[in-house]
């Protein structure tokens, strides 16, 4: 248990999956949770979290808009007076060969798993800087690791995630702002959900684990990351993959 009473945590793509299991978990430690999605996604994320006793409200972001990012800063730091977490979990997979990728493919993944994070986190490091404390969690791949055919795009943004992610943590550490990535392998979402039993078994038997993750599994991570105990803590990779990758 992490006590996270207080805290004002923004996460996106808290809509569904990982996003959403990362809300909810950061909740129920106690943090106030500001879920971010596209238009009204991140309402039942909401529900759900006040439902079980925790404080949580909604924001429409499109990570993509800088003036977007910057109006959902703004109206957190207006209402609550500080950004205590951030967790850079929205992103995309536009799938495909190499030779057959198209450049607005290639584009709209490293815009939304890469570019975004930068333009979330200078959103929040003004207000973290002032207060002299703060939390940036961006969410990796084991992809962005060991990298995956057909996934050049996905790959690099994921990669490009990490060196980010150590060049920032070295700037803010003096500021008590630490930063790092949780580096998930082959969580169960709605893609893997889609896989027959076959490739499902498949998968699992190049897990040392034997399973494939769940969204709790990178919710209790980042959690950790978020909290006093990880505050020795920065620059550094968390891998969540049952031994896939090391």
């Amino acid at each position: 248990m992490f006590d996270l009473s207080g805290r004002i945590a923004v996460v996106t793509g808290a809509s569904r999956g990982i996003g959403r299991a990362i809300a909810a978990r950061l909740a129920s430690q106690g943090a106030v949770v500001c879920a971010a999605a596209r238009g009204e996604n991140a309402r039942d994320t909401t529900k759900a979290i006040l439902a079980a006793g925790g404080r949580a409200e909604a924001f429409s972001v499109d990570v993509t808009d800088t003036a977007s990012v910057a109006a959902l800063v703004a109206a957190v730091v207006e209402r609550h007076g500080r950004v205590d977490i951030l967790v850079n979990n929205a992103g995309i997979a536009r799938d495909q060969l190499m030779l057959r990728m198209k450049r607005e493919d290639w584009d709209a993944v490293l815009d939304t798993n890469l570019t975004a994070a930068f333009t979330c986190v200078q959103a929040v490091l003004k207000p973290m800087v002032k207060q002299r404390a703060g939390r940036i969690i961006n969410i990796g791949s084991v992809v962005g690791q060991m990298g995956n055919a057909g996934q050049a795009n996905y790959a690099a943004s994921k990669a490009g995630l990490i060196g980010f992610s150590k060049a920032l943590a070295r700037e803010v550490a003096s500021r008590n702002v630490t930063v790092n990535v949780v580096a998930p392998g082959l969580i169960e979402t709605d893609m893997t959900k889609g896989l027959t039993d076959r490739s499902q078994t498949d998968w699992s038997a190049q897990i040392p684990a034997g399973r494939i993750g769940s969204p709790d599994d990178v919710a209790a991570a980042v959690c950790f990351l978020a909290s006093d105990e990880a505050s020795y803590i920065t620059g550094q990779v968390l891998a969540v993959n049952g031994g896939m990758y090391t």
